[in-house]
């Protein structure tokens, strides 16, 4: 079943990436590979968070949730010093020596008992991904013409989501063996690695604007890009909030598979919007913005107050929308307006603001539990208001209109 689902996720990107007329197939299926990975930072363990805390019963809770957001921390601070990397280090070299530390560190967890040594594996597994993060959306600017940055951010996006089901599928089964077996699944990073040797070139990305001194300029980035790096902040936040909390809350409601397979439908949904991206934005380029935050609202809010199981999948199918078309779109905007210098320049800093919401959502949310006392769904409450927020910092981005080779957002 784990083969057919991966075969089935992989048959539309290959299609896809004919109908997109990418520059050069093998090296771009080569960036998607690594896509697979990214989300298997903090998301592939989280069905078997229940179990872990179970095995970590005299750990505080809190330490528990950072083995899903403490990567993202390390993955933060490389993605800062991505621009200076990349000027020394060569692409497949950098590729190698990410691919290498994430397979390491992220199967090394199997062998560990003291929670602690286990949160330094998973920093260094933050290391590993702040090196691949910014090539697996970054290059696609690199080597594609601009104009098809939709229909390939759409395809980055569900590539992410194809290693979220597998890896949460994988995790969730291999925890009911026991809680450490979860960090198999970083095994399939040998897959990108051996597409990164046969495939991916190895040279040194040339950015003018870098050499010349005028984009190495953080605050300029940031001024530039605000919309975008502010916007993935809150898109992954409220992800996460749903990602570090479900198996914990339905936990004595479902088993462990359950909640597993149920974790793993936010990935397909999400996998099935990546893939219909492309179109999408087409439809709906000046509204497509507001799907993400409002999708959220009605989640977070259905996740909040209802118990029926009904309701409970209408949520997450949400969340599912809210994250495929989220992410893919600010990924988009961002590499139409840094056009080739992305990789080097703003895709680090969405990178880092993806990771941000990431490490701090669970940190924000455990701050306001005292307001919720005995309220196992608080997170969710919580999760509602910062939606709004969300929603209405959408309206600080400008108009997008119909994607040309020399459209921007304006």
């Amino acid at each position: 079943m784990r083969v057919l689902l991966l075969l089935v996720g992989i048959t539309p990107l290959v299609i896809n990436l004919k109908k997109y007329k990418v520059m050069s197939k093998k090296v771009t299926f080569t960036i998607l590979s690594i896509s697979l990975l990214t989300v298997m930072a903090g998301a592939a363990v989280a069905p078997a968070l229940g179990t872990i805390q179970q095995h970590f019963n005299n750990s505080p809770a809190i330490l528990v949730k950072f083995i899903v957001s403490i990567p993202a921390l390390f993955i933060i601070v490389v993605n800062l010093f991505f621009p200076i990397i990349i000027k020394y280090i060569r692409v497949r070299t950098l590729a190698l020596l990410g691919l290498g530390l994430y397979v390491v560190s992220g199967m090394g967890a199997f062998f560990v008992e003291n929670i602690i040594i286990l949160l330094v594996l998973r920093a260094l597994l933050g290391v590993s991904v702040g090196f691949i993060m910014p090539l697996s959306t970054g290059l696609l600017a690199y080597y594609n013409p601009l104009e098809k940055m939709a229909g390939l951010m759409g395809l980055s996006a569900a590539m992410n989501q194809i290693g979220g089901i597998v890896a949460t599928l994988l995790a969730g089964f291999l925890a009911t063996i026991d809680w450490n077996y979860s960090f198999l699944v970083y095994a399939l990073g040998l897959v990108a690695i051996i597409f990164v040797v046969i495939y991916l070139p190895n040279e040194k990305l040339c950015n003018s604007d870098l050499s010349s001194g005028k984009s190495n300029n953080t605050f300029i980035i940031v001024k530039k890009f605000h919309p975008c790096i502010i916007g993935m902040l809150f898109c992954m936040g409220l992800f996460f909030v749903f990602v570090s909390n479900f198996a914990i809350t339905e936990r004595g409601v479902f088993s462990t598979m359950q909640i597993t397979y149920l974790m793993m439908g936010v990935d397909i949904v999400a996998f099935i919007v990546g893939i219909l991206f492309g179109e999408m934005i087409k439809i709906i380029p000046n509204y497509i913005k507001y799907m993400p935050p409002i999708t959220f609202v009605v989640a977070f809010i259905i996740l909040s107050f209802s118990i029926d199981l009904k309701a409970k999948i209408v949520a997450l199918v949400l969340i599912g929308i809210a994250n495929g078309v989220g992410i893919p779109y600010l990924n988009t905007i961002a590499s139409i307006k840094g056009g080739k210098d992305s990789v080097n320049s703003v895709m680090p800093l969405i990178s880092a603001s993806l990771y941000l919401g990431q490490f701090l959502s669970p940190i924000l949310v455990g701050l306001v539990s005292s307001f919720f006392p005995n309220d196992i769904r608080y997170a969710y409450k919580i999760a509602v208001i910062f939606s709004f927020v969300y929603f209405v910092q959408v309206f600080s981005t400008k108009k997008f209109y119909r994607l040309k080779s020399n459209d921007k957002e304006r």
